[in-house]
């Protein structure tokens, strides 16, 4: 019988590879695509299966020999200036980033007639009519937002078949590079110091693994807007409930406190709970909250393979 090789995946480029949900979708895409992840300035721990390649985003010139040199079928932007503090802070860095890079990449890929896939945020919204699904008009409230809007505009305009996956609050074990908020909460916890969260700033939160898998799915089959919320909605304190009786610490060390007893540089929406229901009919799974603590909770070794 004649032998034939195994067909080679198709490849798959990753923006921000270093980052929280750029290392987990590497990690992911890797058991059915060739990955190719860029980084800034951490370079990602080598994964099996995927390559890396650095590239500055906010070098606008660089954008296009990049993906000539790694020619991929697919191509899903994960890479942001994602703290809103940070971009209202750094608007003209933000802008750059966020919106003329992210321009950049949709219109290559739509001259080559790359399949693209566009990480945007709940925060396009205001958070006064919430739930929001994929036909709620954007009016965001801080210049991240703003910013993550204008790039939605532009993805649709240069790249009309492109993915534009609205992301909810994520959560889940860290990547070599980068943490999310949870680490930190249980830091604070576990040395015996208070910590303070809002009761009333409402999100679907979800877990990162999950929102790594409906960018794939959003990538085959789900060309325009697509929420990617968690399966609940819960506010900042009753999610630190929830990681106190998973995690085992102690829940009285939590404070209940509000949006305005806070200065921060960005607003807050108050409530920007997503609808995900055209997603969960594509086959999006997000686990619960205590699944996806639970999960974080048991992840071992993973980091290694």
């Amino acid at each position: 019988m004649e032998h034939r090789p195994a067909p080679t995946p198709p490849r798959l480029l990753v923006t921000g590879a270093s980052g929280f949900l750029g290392w987990h979708l590497c990690r992911l895409a890797q058991a059915t695509w060739q990955v190719t992840g860029t980084y800034h300035r951490q370079v990602p721990q080598p994964l099996p299966g995927v390559n890396r390649h650095r590239l500055d985003l906010s070098d606008l010139e660089a954008i296009a020999p990049c993906l000539a040199a790694i020619a991929p079928a697919a191509v899903i932007h994960t890479a942001a200036l994602s703290q809103p503090n940070r971009c209202e802070q750094n608007p003209a860095q933000s802008y750059r980033v966020n919106v003329e890079a992210t321009g950049v990449l949709a219109e290559v890929c739509a001259q080559h007639q790359i399949p693209f896939v566009f990480t945007s945020t709940d925060q396009v919204f205001d958070g006064q009519s919430p739930p929001y699904n994929e036909a709620s008009p954007p009016s965001p409230v801080n210049l991240y937002g703003h910013h993550k809007a204008e790039a939605e505009a532009l993805v649709h305009d240069l790249h009309p078949t492109a993915a534009i996956c609205r992301l909810p609050l994520l959560y889940g074990p860290p990547s070599p590079t980068a943490e999310c908020f949870l680490q930190g909460f249980l830091r604070t916890l576990r040395s015996g110091q208070p910590l303070s969260l809002f009761t009333d700033e409402f999100r679907t939160p979800a877990y990162v693994e999950d929102v790594a898998a409906g960018l794939l799915l959003a990538l085959e089959h789900a060309p325009g807007l697509l929420h990617l919320g968690g399966p609940e909605r819960l506010s900042r304190y009753d999610f630190g409930l929830c990681m106190a009786e998973v995690f085992g610490v102690d829940p009285n060390l939590l404070i209940p406190s509000k949006q305005a007893d806070v200065t921060m540089p960005a607003r807050r929406p108050p409530d920007v709970s997503s609808d995900s229901q055209k997603a969960f009919a594509f086959g999006y799974r997000p686990r619960s909250i205590v699944a996806g603590l639970t999960a974080t909770k048991t992840w071992s070794g993973t980091l290694a393979q």
